[in-house]
């Protein structure tokens, strides 16, 4: 089934061209794939980058904010980079280029999204806490991009390298992966004073 990928602000689009055409951001990136390009560049599959955060009373639904937008960055057929944008107070600003492992990772996520009999909307969900990112397959195809709650039906597929614990690429309900993550991003219990 095919995916529904979101139409990315187009200001977000033009933030990330403009770095990956300017030598000196390329340069100050220290990304060595994007350094040692030999063709052009090109920019594809953008998706909205959403931040778990903490559920605002025990036992409450984790809440998500949309914190971005990341777009391969393919040198021919092969994805080598990522580029960030971010929202903010001015607009959509140029973040960051990344490699590593969460860009093969994404990539092969994606294929196996495809690959699955229920459409989906496809987004990124960062847990920094855990310095985890997972692919997150929204059932609610038609829904904005910034929406922040889970639907009903909502997909996790966490990319590797995965926390302890969680398998890598192993697609996950929402409904049964976030409460497994809920009590790691618990706050620390304070220690109270004795008189």
């Amino acid at each position: 089934m095919p995916l529904h990928v979101p139409p990315a602000p187009a200001p977000a689009l033009r933030t990330v061209l403009t770095a990956l055409g300017s030598p000196t951001a390329v340069r100050e990136a220290r990304t060595p794939s994007l350094r040692s390009a030999r063709t052009p560049l090109s920019t594809e599959l953008p998706l909205p980058v959403h931040l778990l955060e903490r559920a605002g009373k025990p036992g409450g639904v984790p809440r998500t904010r949309l914190t971005g937008w990341r777009f391969q960055i393919k040198e021919g057929e092969r994805a080598v980079a990522a580029g960030e944008a971010v929202l903010t107070a001015d607009g959509w600003a140029f973040s960051h280029f990344c490699e590593g492992p969460y860009v093969a990772s994404t990539e092969l996520a994606l294929r196996q999204a495809e690959a699955l009999a229920t459409a989906y909307q496809p987004r990124l969900l960062s847990v920094p806490e855990l310095y985890m990112l997972t692919l997150w397959l929204h059932a609610d195809i038609t829904a904005d991009a910034a929406s922040e709650l889970f639907a009903p039906g909502d997909v996790l597929v966490p990319l590797a390298p995965a926390p302890p614990g969680i398998a890598a690429h192993r697609p996950h309900r929402a409904a049964d992966l976030l409460p497994a993550l809920t009590p790691r991003l618990a706050p620390p219990h304070r220690l109270r004073a004795t008189a």
